[in-house]
């Protein structure tokens, strides 16, 4: 009989799930058209653009949570070790962020961002939930604020991807990770706190989880609804868009579009008001934790109410959500003009199929992902250290 390895013992097949949703939803967002032709923001846009990546990094938060003993966090020399482990996956997946920033795609790649956020995550692996999710309130608000004010003194920002050419000038290549970049680590650190808060939990059974569907439904409302009545002003639309006057439907049609990682480094302070893709304000920030809490706590339930027998095939289907970090490379691979399918917006179903065509097999076979086996290998090689110590 074939063993199924997210049914391995103490692992949560919600957070594969979740994993899932979001490769599957950063793919739409690199294949699928944002725009109708009439210029409107299409569905999947809407429910995707800057809330996929977002639920990667509340995912990482979790991950690096679990990692580091769930709702009981590590101490002492089995701490140290667990540091190091995190230490060295997020030098690995950095440098495979830089590889992949080299290819000859049109994708902002995530990886060398992703690898600093570790970084700067782990620090605080010593708190437990309710201290975690405080400060992760209080850094989706300072944060934001801290870029506003620093950035105009900041090298300007490359738009390309990160890749091994920039080492040459480190400076600008730092500035880019951690505040002008596309996913820029230091107000992206929300993402992680609140990831890690919920991985500090017990999240077994299913009303916890819902629980956390419940909130983060709450907090995505009400981070959006405040941010449109700040908006809604004609002092605000006016300091944002100073050039003309702005209905509040135009404005609000311009801001759903991606501001690319930041608002704009001279723009007025009232920018940090606005709810946009890949703004990295308080609000967007809000709003997009809340939307991870919403698909996490679901799929979380989801999950744990379902008998043995249909865990077992939900952790077939969202095999992908077990080789994330893989099967990301694989699709940034795709999306080169030399390898198959093309680049176009009909291939999307391709580029899905083969995701999860790849994560149900490696789940049937009972194989780590590539990629997770060698970033991983580190941390085993220190916690085997434990062991034979």
């Amino acid at each position: 009989m074939l063993r199924v390895a997210p049914l391995r013992e103490g692992r949560l097949v919600g957070i594969d799930v979740a994993r899932t949703v979001a490769l599957v939803g950063m793919i739409a967002t690199h294949v699928l058209d944002g725009r109708t032709t009439t210029g409107e923001l299409t569905t999947v846009q809407w429910l995707a653009g800057g809330r996929a990546s977002a639920l990667f990094a509340v995912l990482a938060g979790v991950s690096i949570a679990l990692m580091s003993g769930g709702a009981h966090p590590v101490r002492g020399r089995e701490r140290t070790r667990t540091v190091l482990g995190l230490a060295a996956r997020a030098v690995l997946v950095a440098l495979l962020g830089l590889a992949l920033g080299g290819l000859e795609t049109s994708l902002a790649i995530i990886l060398a961002y992703y690898g600093v956020l570790f970084l700067l995550g782990l620090p605080f692996i010593g708190l437990r939930a309710v201290p975690l999710a405080v400060l992760a309130g209080v850094w989706l608000v300072a944060a934001p604020v801290v870029s506003h004010l620093v950035r105009p003194s900041l090298p300007v920002r490359d738009f390309a991807s990160p890749d091994f050419s920039r080492l040459v000038d480190p400076g600008p290549l730092l500035a880019d990770l951690l505040l002008t970049g596309y996913y820029p680590a230091v107000p992206w650190l929300a993402y992680l706190l609140a990831g890690m808060a919920i991985g500090r939990t017990d999240l077994t059974g299913w009303r916890t989880p819902l629980r956390l569907a419940a909130c983060g439904l709450g907090l995505a409302v009400v981070a959006t609804a405040v941010s449109r009545l700040c908006t809604s002003s004609l002092e605000v639309r006016t300091a944002l868009v100073p050039h003309r006057v702005t209905t509040e439907d135009e404005l609000l049609r311009m801001l759903s579009g991606s501001q690319h990682g930041t608002t704009p480094t001279d723009g007025a302070w009232q920018w940090l008001l606005v709810v946009s893709p890949h703004s990295a304000t308080p609000f967007d920030l809000a709003q997009t934790i809340g939307s991870a809490l919403v698909v996490i706590g679901l799929a979380l339930a989801l999950a744990d109410v379902l008998p043995r027998w249909g865990r077992a095939a939900l952790a077939v289907v969202a095999g992908a959500g077990a080789m994330p970090l893989s099967l990301y490379a694989l699709h940034v691979v795709m999306r080169t003009p030399d390898v198959w399918p093309a680049e176009q917006e009909r291939t999307f179903g391709w580029h899905v199929a083969v995701v999860l065509g790849v994560g149900a097999a490696f789940a049937l076979l009972g194989r780590r992902g590539p990629l997770e086996w060698l970033v991983g290998w580190p941390g085993r090689r220190l916690r085997r250290g434990v062991r034979t110590g």
